[in-house]
């Protein structure tokens, strides 16, 4: 056929020929001409309460015959230019249907889907939105268009005016699928929504993919410091439920909270408690590691209150150093006691009250301030602190979970906090290697596992140890496990970077835990560290011979290899580990697999057969 009769491209790429673009236009003409496009509502709830949000407006079709599902009904309407006919229909009936329902009488927003190839679409039609609203009697401000990203946009200016235009008029807008397609952030920058509703993909099995946590964890911490609301849509169970209320994610939508139907569900749901901590596991918190966990909530100030009640506040709390300027859960500001007192209400000639009073706190509220979130650890806090301005020295530091006000932390707390660690440390460490031993390591691990973040668990263990000290000494038996520890040590020591651990189970293992792309070749460097020791631990003869003769259990003489290092390697990511208990179980079979190797070894997620 020739190339003048083929009409359009789809999104692989490939033309519809004359009789197709006709023939897939007729058929979506005949389902609107035969009402066969209808809505369902499906329900989005508030984490907070459980009540009804807002309704998602859903196309379905009666009878049909033609389409294997909706995304193939709007594909094939792009395919054959039909796309802005189709959007205008299925938005005219979302609000007629939600208008017959009684949405009036209820609360609740309702979200319409908007394809982007509709908005820019030069015959798109300006203000046929305010018509349907006004004919069915439903306020602008209740509407939530849903713009999704997974359509590329080419030309983002355009689009941008677009939406503001819509914004206006008094519409919010939400960015759908949020991950799942071609604008992402750019989409996210340009239009600033005032809801991202985060893509299914990323919500399931959530409670078991930590990569997953990680890109909704960063999502919503970003997205609630710019004041956006988060909407997890394509819950289907309570663990990724539960996981969701923790994030302190506001709006929740899937079929394990309610499916849509033709009636709006006006009943509200019930939601499981939440955790008041900022880890999944109360258990944890036996140590003070993360800034969530000495974080005290000083009760925030509206950045629209007046000067003068943020003076009060002071003056009746002498304890208040620092006032957070908090409004719809994100930090907008602190006041500081020092500043704030002599600078803005003393001034330098004694004027600052009488140039201040009237004003309101977010005119005189600071702007940089150290805010952190809840799972950073104090360590690094520390860190942060001691490169502060001497007049910010000693300034309270705010934290937040997923981007919400939390509470305040001083830095007398924080340096509380790094003595009574370096106590327990003291108390819980090996006393043969000044390693730290199995509470501390079991903790370690337990509080890694409730950030979500992978890590690789080396365990090690020396071969052929028992007769090397029956035959040597137990002194000199004491004298490689203190040699190992220094190499692991100094391993640590040297990189510099906190994520790396490393302890003393007991005896001759060891534990180290590291970055799953470095874990590989860190055993083989301390493999390495390790054979260039033998000499002083083996004496010059038996190392030169590479064996030596000892005495068996029997009695008899036997040879037996100098002493070599057995590394089993397990990856957090690979096995999605929930707990201390299953990390431990696989990494001693991952160790006994790389024993059964001769010389040392390093195996990495190979478990025994049972």
């Amino acid at each position: 056929m020739n190339n003048a009769l083929r009409l359009l491209f789809n999104h692989d790429d490939s033309y519809l020929d004359f009789h197709d673009y006709f023939l897939l236009k007729d058929k979506i003409i005949s389902l609107i001409d035969n009402d066969q496009l209808t809505i369902h509502f499906q329900p989005i709830y508030s984490s907070n309460d459980g009540t009804v949000y807002a309704y998602e407006a859903l196309t379905r079709i009666n009878n049909n015959k033609f389409f294997k599902s909706i995304p193939d009904l709007f594909k094939s309407a792009i395919q054959c230019n039909f796309i802005s006919h189709l959007d205008v229909i299925c938005r005219a009936n979302a609000l007629k249907h939600s208008a017959l329902q009684g949405l009036k009488q209820t609360n609740a927003y309702i979200c319409i889907n908007i394809c982007p190839e509709t908005l820019m679409n030069p015959d798109h039609l300006v203000g046929l939105t305010d018509e349907l609203a006004e004919e069915h009697g439903i306020s602008k401000n209740k509407i939530i268009l849903e713009i999704t990203e997974e359509s590329a946009i080419n030309d983002m200016e355009l689009f941008k005016t677009t939406i503001k235009r819509y914004r206006n008029r008094g519409y919010k807008i939400a960015i759908d699928d949020f991950g799942a397609g071609y604008g992402g952030l750019k989409m996210l920058s340009l239009i600033e929504p005032e809801l991202v509703k985060i893509d299914c993909h990323f919500i399931a099995n959530i409670d078991q993919v930590p990569i997953k946590y990680n890109l909704v964890d960063a999502i919503a911490t970003a997205c609630h410091r710019m004041g956006i609301k988060i909407v997890a849509e394509g819950i289907e169970r309570e663990e990724e439920l539960t996981i969701i209320l923790d994030m302190g994610i506001e709006l929740l939508q899937g079929f394990y909270l309610g499916r849509p139907s033709p009636q709006l569900k006006t009943s509200p749901v019930s939601l499981p408690l939440r955790l008041a901590t900022g880890t999944n596991d109360p258990s944890l918190n036996l140590e003070q590691n993360f800034m969530g966990e000495i974080a005290q909530r000083i009760e925030p100030i509206l950045p629209s209150e007046s000067v003068i009640r943020a003076f009060h506040r002071f003056t009746s709390q002498p304890e208040l150093r620092g006032l957070p300027v908090v409004e719809d859960d994100r930090v907008r500001g602190m006041l500081h006691r020092q500043r704030f007192l002599e600078n803005q209400m003393l001034g330098r000639y004694g004027y600052g009250f009488a140039l201040n009073d009237r004003k309101k706190v977010e005119h005189l509220m600071e702007r940089k301030f150290l805010m952190v979130e809840a799972n950073a650890t104090i360590q690094n806090v520390a860190q942060m602190i001691q490169i502060r301005k001497n007049n910010f020295l000693y300034d309270d530091i705010c934290v937040t979970k997923n981007g919400k006000y939390v509470g305040t932390v001083s830095v007398l707390s924080i340096l509380d906090a790094l003595t009574e660690k370096s106590i327990l440390l003291a108390r819980g460490a090996n006393p043969l290697s000044g390693l730290p031993g199995n509470e501390f390591i079991q903790r370690e691990i337990e509080q890694r596992l409730s950030q979500k973040v992978h890590f690789d668990i080396c365990y090690l263990d020396l071969d052929n140890f028992k007769p090397f000290n029956d035959h040597y000494g137990f002194e000199r038996g004491d004298v490689v496990i203190k040699g190992v520890a220094q190499i692991l040590r100094d391993y640590v020591e040297t990189e510099k970077d906190d994520f790396n651990f490393v302890g003393h189970i007991g005896g001759d293992d060891f534990i180290m835990i590291l970055r799953p792309q470095i874990s590989v070749s860190v055993c083989e460097t301390i493999i390495q560290n390790f054979a260039a020791q033998l000499h002083l631990w083996h004496g010059t003869n038996d190392h030169q011979k590479g064996f030596y003769v000892a005495k068996n259990r029997r009695g008899n003489e036997e040879n037996y290899n100098l002493l070599s290092i057995s590394i089993g390697i397990v990856c957090t990511e690979d096995i999605n580990a929930r707990s201390y208990g299953q990390i431990a179980s696989i990494a001693t079979e991952v160790k006994k697999a790389a024993k059964l190797q001769e010389g040392s070894a390093i195996i990495k997620n190979k478990r025994l057969a049972v």
